[in-house]
């Protein structure tokens, strides 16, 4: 090829699997990554917002997610996200709730609704707490037991996929987005040799070597790239925002210590004034009681009669 190019970068994504011409690529990637999860292999899709070249030469802001319908009436969109950020799956669950409600018209039944899928390409890990790369999300409660056949959220984590041997369909897919910017499409590997690989080969071609989509394909990559340095900067002010507000809060926490130590020790001298002061109350009550006693028996000495 001409120029190396990244089907990560969203143009390419959507040419590869939102373009009319590639419909048999969509459902390829289809029925690679629901495998197992639907009741027979999809056969039919129409693609709800066609890849379209002339956008991409025109609006850097183009939409560039895929959205389909099979034949059997079920929503699909695929989306490749290169920067994972603290509200992404909240905008996740936004999109296919979204995508999901927008079945019905007014006046019609909820029987309407038939499962929608949203799968989401993930060049940054969202999640760190193990190694998968493949997470399915679904409304179950708590045992495991669906709410109802609604479809769900699959999450791809690239970064996490290694798998040297292609065991599966989806993995052959993942690795091309994972190694396609390395491929060259004159000598590829034995993993590549398959009509959708070559075929999904031939649309990198087609960007590296025709000026007016290599051109768009570098639009998209620099403002990508410039969009990644925005997020990962602000991502870092929240960041710096983040400890600053915690220092504060320790120091915060210190000063309400040091306040309730003086007030604990405040407190033990109030109590040890009052004790003093109790207990010389206590002694001159004694000393008084002590001189009436005295006064007394002095009286009464004075009062007996003298003997003759």
């Amino acid at each position: 090829m001409k120029h190396r190019i990244d089907p990560k970068i969203d143009c390419v994504f959507k040419a590869l699997l939102g373009a009319e011409e590639n419909r048999n690529l969509l459902i390829h990637f289809l029925n690679a990554v629901l495998d197992g999860e639907l009741p027979a292999p999809i056969t039919e899709v129409q693609i709800l917002n066609p890849f379209n070249e002339k956008e991409f030469l025109d609006d850097k802001l183009s939409i560039v997610d895929v959205k389909a319908q099979d034949g059997a009436g079920r929503f699909y969109q695929i989306e490749i996200q290169l920067v994972a950020y603290r509200n992404l799956p909240a905008r996740m669950a936004y999109t296919w709730a979204d995508l999901y409600t927008q079945q019905l018209r007014s006046g019609q039944d909820y029987e309407k609704l038939t499962p929608t899928y949203a799968i989401w390409l993930l060049a940054d890990d969202l999640f760190r707490d193990d190694g998968r790369y493949a997470r399915h999300y679904k409304l179950r409660d708590e045992r495991g037991q669906a709410l109802l056949d609604n479809g769900g959220i699959w999450t791809l984590e690239l970064g996490k996929f290694a798998a040297e041997r292609v065991e599966t369909e989806e993995q052959r897919w993942l690795k091309l987005f994972n190694e396609g910017d390395r491929l060259n499409d004159t000598t590829l590997p034995d993993w590549m040799n398959t009509l959708e690989m070559r075929q999904a080969m031939e649309t990198l071609r087609k960007f590296s070597e025709k000026e007016l989509n290599y051109f768009a394909y570098q639009a998209r990559e620099n403002f990508l790239r410039e969009q990644r340095t925005i997020a990962l900067e602000l991502e870092e002010a929240r960041h710096e925002r983040e400890q600053q507000r915690l220092v504060l809060e320790q120091q915060r926490l210190a000063l309400e210590q040091q306040r309730l130590a003086f007030e604990q020790q405040s407190l033990a001298l109030e109590q040890e004034r009052i004790a003093k002061e109790q207990a010389e109350q206590g002694l001159a009550r004694e000393q008084a009681e002590k001189a009436a006693l005295l006064a007394e028996l002095e009286r009464l000495k004075a009062a007996q009669p003298k003997s003759t």
